[in-house]
């Protein structure tokens, strides 16, 4: 197990697959989570906040992913849609989280849960969608 904060992004992806694919109510899922412990050394006010404002942010989320994918979101594998949605989800609202770590974690969950070379793909959108998102900041990490 890994830190409080990367347990909560593993059981958010894990919920937000749920919802994305079963069209469950959140609360639903929530209370599967909390029934079955899964949330056991998780920081749950991370995983809420995780797993209610990908669904809240939904339109822009996945709008920022558009730009950089070849194909509809709603086609894209659904673990790796899941890990997307989660990191430009904290690439756009969690700024107290640098960008650099929303990405290894993303990554770090893709190789845990998504299919072989996943990861890679997974690396490549999102760090194309901070570039965006998080311009700023990187320009003052560059010291440009």
């Amino acid at each position: 197990m890994g830190s409080a904060k990367t347990d909560a992004r593993q059981c958010a992806v894990q919920a937000l697959y749920q919802w994305q694919v079963s069209g469950e109510s959140l609360s639903r899922i929530e209370n599967y989570f909390m029934e079955n412990e899964f949330l056991k050394g998780a920081q749950k006010s991370y995983f809420y906040d995780i797993f209610h404002g990908v669904p809240k942010n939904l339109d822009k989320i996945d709008e920022a992913i558009l730009e950089f994918v070849d194909r509809p979101v709603n086609k894209i594998d659904p673990v790796e849609r899941a890990i997307l949605r989660m990191g430009v989800y904290e690439l756009m609202h969690r700024m107290d989280t640098p960008y650099k770590v929303v990405i290894n974690e993303s990554v770090n969950v893709a190789k845990k849960l998504g299919a072989e070379g996943s990861h890679k793909y997974v690396n490549g959108v999102l760090d194309k969608v901070s570039q965006k998102i998080r311009a700023v900041e990187i320009k003052a990490k560059s010291g440009q």
